[in-house]
């Protein structure tokens, strides 16, 4: 479906649609600006990139004079030019490494990034002057070209009386169909990400459990995914009492999306996405300092809904099937307790001993649904536990799983989207911290201390369907709002949703 978009058009597309506050380009729609790289050697000698030559040829050699004259350019920084081309009056030149290699030790493929950094360098410098109509040269890697300037050009502005005016973003002067086609799926990945940003910022008084399920409904309908949402009856007649405890505390009702994109006739794939669309921590209440970020506690709902998003409008031949528990959690007279027993979908008795542990208890009930649909693998992504945040910080997601071939499937995705992810241990040593009790069959947080992330995918673990091949994503400490990316810069990171469409991708097309 990329395909059949030239990359003007679909990028005009993209921005009406996901941004209808946001005009193309500025009242001088000619003011133009053009991002192009510059390879740096070792020696700083600068070689200019096959498209830069191009243009250097265009304006007589003006542009690498004016490389050598004024600036000492380095890897990752811009200068802007001005006057050189009457069609495109500003001109920002990005220093690239050459020659880097993917990293084995890094888990990131380095010339990719590259790009990534280059285009969104250049993006920013021009959008600070003041240009808002850009053309990013291929880099040669237009899918990563792409995913870096749409993320760099997108910021969360949803609620300002003024907002800013956000640069529109298209593929520099290329007849090459594949170019265009690349582009495209990398910018429909970083559009999809943009999603996932967006609804992770949005305050939680305005995407209640019914809310994001409105919107699960308008975005999806129309690529003709079907959307079903459950109400607490039914969660009630599936026995999905863990789910239900979570909700009991907060008079928003709670909700179950059961989303099928179905685009072959294999046995589906299946996501589950937590979504706490705010979560206080329950009787079990969380400091006050910062309690504001749990707005983002639904970001794997929100990662899962815009990979099914971002797979249909790459029409990816696929057959998914995406769960999603939708509750606040929240003190209340009503609200479940610590010390209460409650029972998940397949039977088995929970102790509550922390209502802060909240998203494994939803998580167990959706697990536990998997299982009616004979899935190939179930993955779940969860804001799940600050001891994740603790172990790896905002450099890569925790990844815990019972398959060694998923994971390594999914470690090579994260190397191609710079997006990583990090194996964690899931050993018997941690069940038995959690499932060891003479009156009931688990607690919902481990004894002793330490091993956090670990205890709760133990915990999940009890309810994955049996002979299931299962992967549970713990994205605690990528959630945001502060990224060391600079294509993502400061607001919840819609991370790793780029990293799960090439995960599901990458399986398709075998």
């Amino acid at each position: 479906m990329a395909g059949s978009l030239n990359c003007q058009r679909f990028m005009r597309l993209y921005y009406s649609a996901a941004r209808p506050s946001t005009r193309f380009c500025s009242n001088d729609c000619s003011r133009k600006g053009l991002v192009l790289g510059a390879y740096i050697d070792k020696d700083k000698t600068v070689q200019l990139s096959p498209v830069a030559e191009k243009f250097n040829q265009k304006v007589q050699g003006k542009l690498l004079e004016q490389i050598q004259l004024s600036s000492n350019l380095k890897p990752g920084k811009s200068f802007i030019y001005w006057g050189l081309d009457k069609d495109y009056p500003a001109v920002s030149i990005v220093g690239l490494e050459n020659e880097k290699p993917e990293d084995d030790i890094e888990l990131r493929n380095a010339a990719n990034e590259n790009v990534r950094l280059a285009a969104t360098a250049g993006i920013k410098s021009l959008d600070g002057a003041g240009v808002k109509n850009i053309f990013v040269e291929n880099f040669s890697n237009p899918e990563s070209a792409a995913e870096g300037s749409v993320l760099a050009s997108w910021k969360f502005q949803e609620y300002k009386a003024k907002k800013d005016e956000l640069p529109s973003v298209q593929l520099f002067e290329s007849g090459d169909d594949s170019d265009c086609e690349k582009w495209n799926k990398g910018a429909l990945k970083a559009e999809a990400q943009n999603i996932a940003r967006k609804l992770a910022d949005t305050p939680a008084n305005l995407l209640t459990p019914t809310i994001f399920a409105d919107y699960a409904r308008e975005l999806l309908t129309p690529l003709g995914v079907d959307v079903k949402v459950y109400d607490e009856k039914w969660a009630r007649d599936q026995k999905m009492f863990a789910f239900l405890s979570v909700a009991q505390g907060s008079i928003e009702p709670p909700k179950f999306l059961e989303i099928t994109y179905k685009n072959n006739d294999q046995a589906p794939y299946v996501l589950v996405g937590k979504g706490v669309t705010f979560d206080a921590g329950g009787i079990s209440i969380k400091p006050s300092a910062n309690m504001d970020q749990m707005r983002a506690d639904m970001t794997g709902a929100a990662c899962v809904l815009a990979t099914v998003y971002g797979l249909a409008k790459l029409n990816v031949p696929t057959n998914l099937k995406v769960l999603i528990p939708l509750v606040e959690n929240l003190p209340s007279g009503s609200a479940f307790k610590p010390g209460d027993l409650i029972y998940a979908r397949n039977g088995k008795s929970i102790c509550v001993d922390n209502t802060d542990a909240e998203g494994r208890l939803i998580l167990a009930d959706a697990l536990c649904y998997s299982a009616e649909f004979k899935p190939q693998w179930v993955l779940d992504i969860a804001t799940l536990t600050g001891a994740m945040m603790v172990a790896l910080g905002d450099v890569a997601t925790g990844v815990f799983s019972n398959s060694n071939q998923l994971y390594n499937l999914l470690e090579k995705s994260g190397t191609e989207t710079g997006d990583r992810v990090w194996r964690m241990p899931l050993w018997k040593s941690y069940t038995k911290k959690i499932a060891e009790n003479p009156a009931y069959d688990l607690n919902n947080i481990g004894k002793g201390r330490g091993g956090g992330g670990c205890t709760a995918a133990a915990f999940l673990k009890e309810f994955v369907p049996e002979k299931t091949s299962w992967l549970h994503l713990d994205i605690a400490g990528v959630m945001g709002p502060e990224n060391a990316e600079p294509y993502l810069g400061k607001g919840m990171s819609g991370r790793p949703t780029r990293t799960l469409i090439e995960f599901i991708q990458r399986q398709a097309n075998k």
